[in-house]
Parts: C-alpha cells; sequence; structure tokens
C-alpha cells in the first residue's frame, strides 16, 4: 500500500543530536559556575549526567519526559550543595535554549520539501526539541512529544494517536527513525512500516533481532525507498 503519511523521530533522525548536548551542558555548568557556584564544585558535567543516568534506570518513566529527568537532577545537585534550588527554573531555560541550536542534516531540508508535496508528515519524539524554535514546524502538519502526550515511544499508543491525528490508519503510514526499540520495534507493534534512518552504517539490527522495512543511511536513499512505494 503507498504510504499516506510519514512521521520522523527527531534527534539523531533530522539533525546530530551529541554535539547539541555537549554544548549545551557546557554553557548549563558555566552558567551554574555563576549562579549556583557550590553545585558547579560539587558536580562536573560528567557526574550529573551520571546521576541522571542512575535516576533514569530507577525510574524509567523518566524516558517519556527528559527534561524532568534534567529537572529533577539538577534539584537533588542543588540540594545537596545548598544551593536556592529556586534557581533551577533559570538554569532549565539556559539548557533548552542552547538544546535547540541544532543544525539537520545537509539532506532533510530538501527531503523534507519533497515529501510535504507527496504526503501527510508528523514527527513523533521523546526528546525536547522544539520545532517552532528550530525553524521547521511549518513542515509539520503533527508533532508529538511523548512528554506532553504521557507516554513515549516504544508504547504502541504514542504511535497510533499521531496516525489518528493525521487521518490515515498504520497501515498507511510510516516511520522513520534511528533507535531500532524506540522507533523501529515501537512502530511496526502500532501496525506501522518503519524506516531505520542508519547514518553510521551499523548492523545492529542483526545482533538486535530486528527487521526494518527499509534500511536508509540518508534522506537521499529514504526519498528512493518512497519514491518506488507510490509507484507501486
Amino acid at each position: 500500500m503507498p504510504p499516506k503519511a510519514i512521521l520522523f523521530d527527531l534527534d539523531d533522525t533530522l539533525w546530530p543530536i551529541a554535539p547539541v548536548i555537549a554544548a549545551a551542558e557546557t554553557l548549563l555548568h558555566d552558567w551554574l559556575a555563576t549562579h549556583a557556584p557550590r553545585v558547579a564544585q560539587q558536580f562536573s558535567i560528567e557526574v550529573l549526567r551520571q546521576h541522571r543516568l542512575a535516576m533514569l534506570n530507577a525510574q524509567p518513566h523518566f524516558h517519556g519526559n527528559l527534561i524532568e529527568l534534567r529537572r529533577a537532577g539538577l534539584l537533588a545537585a542543588f540540594e545537596t550543595a545548598g544551593e536556592d534550588a529556586a534557581l533551577v527554573e533559570q538554569a532549565i531555560v539556559h539548557f533548552l535554549a542552547a538544546r535547540n541550536r541544532v543544525q539537520p542534516y545537509d539532506d532533510v531540508l530538501p527531503g523534507l520539501a519533497w515529501m510535504r508535496q507527496r504526503m501527510l508528515l508528523g514527527s513523533i519524539s521523546n526528546g525536547n526539541a522544539d520545532l517552532e524554535i528550530i525553524g521547521l514546524a511549518q513542515h509539520f502538519k503533527v508533532s508529538i512529544a511523548a512528554s506532553e502526550f504521557g507516554v513515549a515511544k516504544p508504547d504502541a499508543s504514542i504511535f497510533l494517536a499521531g496516525c489518528a491525528a493525521l487521518g490515515v490508519a498504520p497501515s498507511e503510514a510510516v516511520y522513520v527513525g534511528d533507535d531500532l526499540y524506540f522507533d523501529v520495534t515501537g512502530a511496526q507493534g502500532a501496525g506501522m512500516r518503519a524506516i531505520w534512518m542508519n547514518r553510521k552504517g551499523s548492523d545492529a539490527h542483526l545482533a538486535a533481532g530486528v527487521q526494518p522495512d527499509a534500511i536508509c543511511a540518508n534522506f537521499d536513499e529514504l526519498l528512493l525507498w518512497l519514491q518506488g512505494q507510490l509507484e507501486d
């Protein structure tokens, strides 16, 4: 069945996220050094990261709201260091401003423009990207964030909500993402076709026993796959 809609993951699918997060965490730590120096002195960037990972392992529900995870980590650090917890919200604002300074992969904007002419576009993300701030919101008819929806990928309900919002059946929609578990198995579990955006040339799907409906190294390969589907 030719797809009527295509929905996307955001981080590491439309843009690389690791350098963005690294820069945002550096900016945040510099801000802490000025405004909450005892936190900055007692907690390095790496120590804060390790504490968040421990929280995530103990409380997996944070997968659906990563900014709440970061807020909880900062609140714990502020309490330990004896700093004013009222400053945490300012810290989050500074972090989010830097976190949204993403640079889409070169193939993304032309690819989205091509797809917008042929099908409905949407996004489903567990992350904190703000498409309005980033400047990509106009490409998507529907954008669902797990933090607002209340359930995170790979739960089928968030994928089904995306399809319903676009007015298509799951079998009429394709999901594209970089994560085999959250994106590929999640979308397939909801009855969608799932494309693994594998920009690194990994063969991790073999060991994981996951079979994406297609594997694409970039948007050029994605467009070729879609052309084939639309012509059938």
